[in-house]
């Protein structure tokens, strides 16, 4: 589950992904959603990996937000959590030699 929460992270949040299952487990699965205007915007303007908009397709997907507990019993939710950050507080160009 870490793998998917890194995945949803790198390629389809806009946000940081923290997985809080405890599953440390490989697990195979399919996840099929329809994307809203939040997912997948490093990919905008490219031929990444979008997928169409629901618009009136009553057979489209549901949303992420769904889809997760619909067909994989597990949710996706906002909160705070810790995580592992980078700070970069000074940078200056080096001295010539």
């Amino acid at each position: 589950m870490t793998d998917f929460a890194h995945g949803m992270q790198g390629a389809v949040m806009d946000k940081p992904v923290v997985d809080h299952t405890g599953l440390t487990d490989r697990y195979n699965f399919r996840l099929k959603w329809t994307p809203d205007d939040s997912q997948f915007a490093q990919f905008r303007g490219t031929n990444g990996p979008l997928q169409p908009p629901a618009g009136d397709n009553p057979n489209a997907p549901p949303s992420l937000y769904t889809a997760m507990p619909e067909q994989l019993g597990l949710k996706i939710e906002a909160g705070k959590a810790m995580d592992d950050v980078i700070v970069i507080d000074h940078v200056e160009k080096p001295s010539p030699n």
